[in-house]
């Protein structure tokens, strides 16, 4: 090859490499593409926007370990203020990149009432009625909140919904809608404990000692439901606290189940869900697993015996509470 040859081809390596660049600094989501493994040809969407549980923090890390130690490509979605191009768990009503359903395989979300407009809502409805598995995390049971005036196409999904939808998505889908806090919020943590009967479901495969930051729910999952945990309320936040004495444990929530859903397809979506799942309690190791045993689950691969799931990077987690995400973050920042 002459010299001309050469600096062609060396302009056109650096002007492609410019391209991506700026195509990555100026798109609102984020894509960790898959390297080797199980997952490869696999697409996991991932859907966050809370204001409370650091889902903008925990769900990237769900997605890198799920791109560099199995294989998926993951696109993770968040909550963008219109005006700065931030991320703003705050802003209820603009989630960009939800094309990417189109072509999702999975979808994990942390959602809590959203109220996106109809242009947005349809990719994620048209995913949900092509029965495909969804894996919803906390207050994914009450992820969407439309206004009583609202006229949208989708305001049944509501978590309040009424006639055609009690309860909304939540209830109908995921299993539950929000009820209240049967833990004391921020004072009482959980420790999961397997349901009798569950111990060799593959979706529990080399998940133990699951402790969260986050307290129980009160739920009542469907008859329909398999229960695989239940939280045990403790009486403080640190793994070594013991159990309250009383009803709150008497029985016990259930904070992990899975079940099927049959929509317009006729095709059964596989649903789990978890009323854990904040960004503080990924730190656990368990958690983690349960969830990325969800995906391969969901998607229809073999659950590895011990799936690996050690944080991609630096994971310290911001702890949750309201309002209090890190301000002046755009997406292109996780990337």
């Amino acid at each position: 090859m002459n010299i001309s040859r050469l600096l062609c081809a060396a302009v056109a390596l650096a002007s492609s490499t410019i391209g991506l660049h700026a195509q990555s600094a100026s798109r609102q989501w984020v894509v960790y593409e898959g390297k080797d493994g199980p997952g490869k040809g696999k697409h996991v969407v991932f859907l966050s926007g809370d204001e409370e549980y650091r889902s903008e923090q925990g769900l990237p890390q769900l997605a890198k370990i799920l791109a560099e130690r199995h294989g998926f490509k993951c696109t993770v979605l968040f909550s963008v203020d219109p005006k700065t191009g931030e991320i703003d768990p705050g802003t209820k009503n603009n989630e960009p990149g939800m094309e990417a359903m189109d072509t999702a395989d999975a979808c994990v979300m942390l959602l809590r009432f959203r109220e996106w407009p109809d242009e947005q809502m349809k990719h994620f409805v048209d995913y949900v009625n092509a029965g495909k598995p969804i894996i919803g995390l906390r207050t994914a049971t009450h992820a969407f909140a439309y206004s009583k005036d609202s006229t949208s196409a989708y305001a049944k999904y509501s978590w309040n919904g009424k006639g055609e939808w009690p309860g909304g998505f939540g209830k109908q889908i995921l299993g539950e809608t929000w009820v209240n806090h049967h833990g004391a919020h921020m004072k009482e943590a959980t420790r999961a404990v397997v349901e009798p009967g569950a111990e060799n479901d593959p979706l529990l495969r080399g998940v133990k000692d699951v402790f969260c930051t986050t307290d129980v729910y009160g739920v009542n999952p469907p008859a329909d439901a398999k229960i695989l945990l239940r939280g045990q309320v403790l009486s403080g936040m640190q793994p070594t606290d013991p159990p309250v004495d009383g009803k709150k444990n008497d029985p016990m929530q259930p904070v992990a189940w899975t079940r099927a859903w049959t929509g317009p397809s006729g095709k059964p979506s596989k649903i789990l869900t978890t009323t854990m799942g904040a960004a503080s309690d990924l730190v656990n190791e368990g958690l983690r697993r349960l969830i990325v045993n969800g995906v391969y689950w969901g998607v229809g691969l073999e659950v590895p015996a011990k799936a690996d799931v050690t944080p991609v990077g630096d994971f310290k987690p911001d702890f949750y509470g309201a309002g209090k995400h890190v301000r002046n973050v755009k997406p292109a920042d996780l990337q």
